[in-house]
């Protein structure tokens, strides 16, 4: 189990550092201290812009899927054709290459 928090430090810094600071811990979705910790510790901090819709087609393309069980289990579908859930995977997937920059 890892310990809490029991430590302070402060240091000084200029206004507009701290603000670059807070808006860099905004868009990484982390706390000012977080951001601070993993920073000053090597970690890696990395923000793609664009993937919060993505995610949610992820989420859509998941419950579909999920729901797919108890339907069948229901008695409700016999046979289920995968077609458009693999061409959402793959819409997604070449939406991520796009926005990461990886090469296919």
């Amino acid at each position: 189990m890892e310990k809490l928090k029991d430590k302070k430090f402060a240091f000084r810094v200029r206004e507009r550092d701290l603000n670059q600071i807070r808006l860099k811990a905004k868009r990484a979705k982390m706390t000012v201290t977080d951001y601070l910790v993993a920073s000053s510790l090597g970690k890696d901090i990395i923000v793609i812009d664009g993937v919060e819709p993505l995610i949610g087609q992820l989420k859509a393309v998941g419950k579909n899927l999920n729901q797919l069980p108890t339907l069948a289990h229901m008695g409700r579908i016999q046979a289920v054709r995968l077609d458009e859930v693999k061409e959402a995977f793959g819409d997604i997937a070449a939406a991520l290459r796009d926005l990461t920059g990886e090469v296919k």
